[in-house]
């Protein structure tokens, strides 16, 4: 048994590592990746100490410090359940492996929520992304759509009406990003924007070929003539192996009190997946950090 398990590899677990690590508590390092969200990320300037920095390199930083010390680490695998044990906590992987420790930080961050429409689970990685950063350059002189209408989506906007032959804009609802950006597509040329209209189905065999909207309003249906589509409608909290352990909120999101306690004795969240407003890459390393000496705290009391 470890003293401490860490679930998740991104900018919170990484950063709670190094904390448990100088404490010199038996650490065990568990994420289906290193990074997360960040390895999507192209540019960061909002990180203390970069003027500016691409996510995989901040992220190679963070994975070379946290190499210099003696922690033992599960990468590639996916926590599917954890349970509370005697004296504990256990870890059910998703390859039925087990690991167990005395306390725990569940940092496993987000995910991009789904459409959820036919054809999409089918197309993606051919012609469907979840990422315009990742996949934009893959689409130029093409024909896309970004789906949603909140500042991811209208980054991906700004981002594909400079590479991209034509690019329409299907929301839900009136647009919701900041006005910096809306303002920044007055005078895009290449740019079609459907407010209020519903992404019904992605088209195509082999590859994308169409997405069929609907006007909320009047009930009728376009088919858009494009070859990608991004979906940027959000995130999901990758809550899922912590359900039934801990109560969490309408978003799915781990509730937690200011030093990172759960409801549960020795379990700790941190990062994007806990209801800490704020989901910066400098909060939830902050985050795991506090975690990390709560952690501490608690399983020195365990002996005291």
């Amino acid at each position: 048994m470890h003293d401490l398990m860490i679930i998740g590899g991104g900018p919170a677990g990484l950063a709670a590592s190094v904390y448990a690590a100088r404490k010199q508590l038996k650490t065990l390092l568990i994420s289906g990746d290193i990074g997360g969200q960040i390895n999507t990320t192209l540019g960061i300037e909002n990180y203390l100490g970069y003027q500016f920095i691409e996510g995989p390199e901040l992220i190679s930083k963070f994975e070379t410090q946290v190499s210099q010390f003696p922690i033992d680490q599960k990468i590639g695998d996916k926590v599917s359940q954890l349970k509370k044990i005697e004296g504990g906590f256990e870890a059910v992987m998703e390859a039925d492996d087990r690991y167990q420790g005395k306390a725990v930080i569940f940092a496993t961050g987000k995910r991009p929520r789904k459409l959820n429409v036919p054809g999409e689970t089918e197309l993606t990685g051919r012609g469907v992304s979840y990422c315009a950063i990742c996949d934009g350059p893959v689409f130029t002189g093409q024909k896309v759509v970004v789906v949603g209408g909140g500042n991811s989506a209208l980054e991906a906007v700004l981002d594909m009406v400079k590479i991209a032959e034509h690019v329409d804009l299907v929301s839900l609802t009136p647009l919701t990003a900041d006005s910096i950006l809306t303002n920044q597509l007055a005078d895009a040329k290449n740019l079609a924007i459907f407010t209020e209209y519903q992404a019904q189905e992605i088209k195509g065999q082999d590859f994308v070929e169409g997405v069929r909207i609907k006007d909320l309003k009047s009930g009728e249906e376009k088919l858009l003539d494009v070859t990608g589509v991004f979906i940027e409608i959000g995130l999901v909290p990758n809550s899922d192996a912590i359900k039934g352990l801990v109560e969490l909120n309408k978003w799915g999101e781990v509730p937690v009190a200011p030093n990172n306690e759960t409801t549960v004795p020795g379990l700790y969240a941190a990062g994007d997946v806990t209801d800490v407003p704020e989901k910066q890459i400098i909060v939830a390393a902050g985050e795991g950090a506090k975690a990390a000496l709560q952690a501490h705290r608690y399983l020195q009391r365990l002996v005291a």
